[in-house]
């Protein structure tokens, strides 16, 4: 995957497996969004492909794609007065099929997603009118409502304040931990606290070409991050959880609780 004339990720062969929720981690312009959008179809891999269910992207209708796959951006414009409900049912276009209009269970599916990002009550709202929180937590209730075995979110805690980024990193971690779940989750995250506390697996990009994946306890650790991040990170347990703390580097070689 090359940006330019740079090389952001070479050789990666990395599996997803129904269950996993992997965090993608790296510095800004790492790659991390451009590899998210490779994953989802939205741009060609510059080697090698990208298979869902075995079947390469380019094999997939896209209507069958999206029944497979939501995607969330970083960013949404809304240049339209759409009602909050409209846009979440939106998400449910690739099942109607021949149907024009919603269904009773495309109505009852956005309003569940509403209700689990705690935006139901804004559901006959002007979009526009919401506030970046409120409207990312809408966003992301538009790619429940799609009901996909994939999800692909683009830093989804963004505009979140604290609580809704638990309750939301919560809600993805139920999704994929549930008995049986068909669910998985590939989320891009700046926060190392927050991406670990749910997150099962993570892939760490270098920037440079290089890279890291496997289960958070193998590559989320204190060496790999401050490589991968440019900035020593340090590890420190408190009770049942570990928490990362960037380390000033004037402060180097000083004692500290490190895991």
């Amino acid at each position: 995957m090359t940006i330019g004339d740079r090389t952001l990720v070479a050789g990666l062969h990395w599996e997803l497996r129904p269950g996993q929720l992997w965090c993608v981690i790296g510095r800004n312009g790492a790659g991390k969004s451009t590899f998210l959008r490779c994953l989802a179809g939205l741009r060609p891999a510059d080697g090698g492909m990208v298979e869902l269910s075995g079947r390469p992207l380019s094999e997939w209708s896209l209507q069958d794609l999206a029944r497979m796959r939501a995607f969330l951006p970083q960013g949404t414009r809304d240049a339209f007065g759409y009602r909050v409900i409209e846009a979440v049912l939106a998400a449910r276009h690739p099942y109607h099929d021949a149907r024009y209009w919603e269904s009773e269970a495309d109505r009852e599916s956005a309003f569940a997603a509403l209700r689990a990002l705690d935006v139901e009550a804004l559901a006959e709202r002007d979009i526009r009118t919401l506030s970046g929180g409120e409207r990312q937590r809408v966003a992301i209730a538009a790619v429940l409502a799609q009901d996909t075995p994939l999800l692909l979110l683009d830093e989804p805690a963004n505009a979140l304040d604290l609580a809704h980024q638990v309750s939301v990193m919560q809600l993805l971690a139920e999704l994929c931990g549930a008995m049986g779940s068909d669910k998985a989750v590939v989320m891009v995250g700046h926060d190392l606290n927050l991406a670990h506390s749910v997150a099962s697996h993570a892939l760490l990009l270098m920037g440079d070409g290089q890279w890291q994946a496997g289960p958070v306890a193998k590559v989320m650790t204190g060496p790999i991050l401050s490589r991968c991040l440019g900035h020593p990170i340090e590890l420190v347990r408190h009770e049942n959880r570990t928490i990362f703390i960037p380390v000033d580097k004037s402060s180097r070689g000083s004692p500290a609780n490190v895991l």
